[in-house]
């Protein structure tokens, strides 16, 4: 893009377009993977809906490249193109919530702690995520799990509606009723559809919950597993635990006798009546006495924010995830192997479960194509120093390849790794995907929206 063409978007856009040449630049287009290094030709931080007609009107008619950045937190980079224009919406970081219909209105540059945040006064919440830091609008569009999902479903379940700007540059709100077949597509085919200025979501009746977290030594990992899997799926669904095999993070809750030792372990949420929690936790002794258990009640976007510090931007990250519906006697071989081989401190994995209220929706309701799936899989290798990128990635890549025959087949489209190819999206969305690729044609038809994990517009 020469110095003309970015003049030229100044002068259609309120927001601000950031170039090379400007100081904020290298903040403007850093993200919360420090692994990505792209250099857009333009940053547009976007003010409102009108500023996204004219941007991607705008890019459209010159023919440059274009990606879109809500919250900044696609593991595989995919809210910054090189030498094109990335979509800035956190300028539209907004709320609004009406406690009497139980509704939050939520605008396309938010993050999850904004929505956990005003919710919350009102003693509300909707399912999303387990960090306070992740953008709302990529979590919802790839589908999005959390905390809450065992009692409340999918962020995709608990969306109304989703004011869009498409790629001829025209606005439209989609609901059930109002270009539906748009609105299926979007719960669960990720960013590639539309830009998504504001999402409306139901909110469920959630203040204080209780925080659980038990960690064992590695040597029970295999027991864990096998207990795990039994157990959390007959649990009550106000119980919700992710399984993860760690480096226990030097400080509280985490006594120091057990700082910088691989373990495994389970971060509980417990939603039901607090008066219950220490019956509910008294089976984590099954699999054997845990090397540490601890539990306290507290504001659930206190939960929510708890791993904000512990995993900031600025990163090194690369990972993978699959989809579950058991977990075998060989993966939790595969798990304990690479569990002792963690290569550095912040390098993990985790299993999400996506079953109970998740399980009630029917599989071709949304675009969430494993409404089979118990578990949905990640693995993170993470560090902060640069040098330690390839073996981070490496770990990863090694550890996902011996546990993907255990698979479902595909992933979570948010936790795709950069460069996964097209059957890689293809298994995400498994017999949707021809689907999808119609709905993209009628919406998107040239395909202005591929810097994603792209769904290509059927052929006519």
């Amino acid at each position: 893009m020469d110095g003309t063409t970015l003049e030229a978007m100044r002068t259609v856009l309120r927001g601000p377009v950031i170039g090379p040449q400007d100081q904020e630049y290298t903040e403007a287009r850093t993200i919360y993977n420090a692994m990505i290094d792209r250099r857009p030709a333009a940053v547009v931080r976007c003010a409102d809906a009108g500023d996204v007609i004219d941007a991607v009107d705008f890019v459209r008619d010159h023919g440059l490249e274009l990606a879109v950045r809500g919250g900044g937190h696609s593991g595989a980079g995919l809210c910054l193109v090189d030498d094109g224009v990335t979509l800035d919406l956190s300028p539209m970081r907004w709320v609004r919530v009406d406690p009497s219909a139980e509704i939050a209105q939520v605008g396309g540059g938010s993050l999850l702690g904004d929505l956990d945040h005003a919710a919350h006064a009102f003693g509300l919440a909707t399912p999303a995520g387990i960090m306070s830091t992740t953008g709302v609008g990529g979590l919802t569009l790839g589908g999005g799990h959390g905390h809450l999902t065992r009692k409340y479903g999918l962020t995709i379940d608990n969306l109304l509606a989703a004011d869009v700007v498409l790629a001829d540059g025209s606005f439209v709100t989609t609901n059930e009723r109002n270009h539906p077949d748009l609105f299926w597509a979007l719960r669960g085919g990720g960013g590639n559809f539309g830009v998504v200025t504001a999402f409306t979501f139901s909110l469920h009746p959630v203040h204080t919950v209780v925080l659980g977290v038990t960690v064992w030594t590695l040597d029970r990992i295999g027991d864990v597993l096998r207990w795990y899997r039994e157990f959390l799926p007959q649990a009550p669904e106000d119980l919700n635990g992710f399984f993860a095999v760690l480096v226990v993070p030097p400080g509280p809750p985490f006594p120091e006798e057990i700082h910088g030792q691989k373990m495994c372990g389970v971060v509980w949420c417990w939603t039901g009546d607090p008066d219950q929690a220490d019956k509910v936790f008294a089976p984590v002794g099954e699999p054997g006495p845990p090397a540490f258990h601890f539990t306290a009640p507290m504001p659930y976007p206190m939960v929510q924010s708890m791993f904000d510090e512990l995993i900031p931007k600025g990163l090194q990250w690369y990972w993978r995830g699959d989809f579950f519906d058991r977990i075998t006697d060989g993966s939790i071989d595969v798990h304990a192997k690479y569990a002792e081989g963690i290569p550095t401190g912040l390098s993990t994995m985790h299993l999400y479960p996506v079953d109970g209220a998740a399980h009630r929706i029917k599989p071709g309701d949304t675009a969430w194509a494993y409404r089979d799936a118990v578990w949905s899989g990640i693995i993170g290798g993470v560090d902060p120093d640069p040098a330690n990128a390839e073996t981070v990635r490496q770990w990863c890549v090694d550890y996902w390849e011996e546990l993907h025959p255990h698979s479902m087949g595909g992933g979570y489209v948010n936790f795709l790794g950069a460069g996964e190819g097209q059957e890689r999206v293809r298994a995400t969305y498994r017999d949707q995907y021809d689907r999808l690729a119609a709905v993209k044609r009628a919406y998107d038809p040239h395909n202005l929206f591929h810097a994603n994990q792209n769904i290509e517009p059927a052929r006519s």
